[in-house]
């Protein structure tokens, strides 16, 4: 489990935080309580990279690859003017 960090702690204590990166995981870093970042090892970083598919794979092994959808475009008129 990621330790968490508020922001003034991990400036103060960068080389800490980079350290419990490495041997421990990701840290999350909050600002007035939000999570906002996120410190992992170059390692980590990488497997994350490496896992990644490009967006042609993800639907190239879509479960809807061989579904019959109609993708055409729709050619009639235009819609009147939507008053709000």
């Amino acid at each position: 489990m990621a330790r968490t960090w508020q922001l003034q702690e991990a400036k103060n204590k960068f080389s800490e935080v980079v350290e419990e990166a490495l041997k421990n995981g990701p840290q999350l870093i909050t600002k007035r309580g939000v999570e906002t970042a996120i410190v992992l090892s170059y390692a980590e970083y990488r497997k994350l990279q490496l896992a990644q598919q490009p967006l042609s794979a993800f639907f190239r092994e879509s479960p809807l690859v061989d579904s019959e959808l109609d993708l055409t475009r729709d050619t009639s008129a235009e819609r009147g003017t939507l008053e709000l």
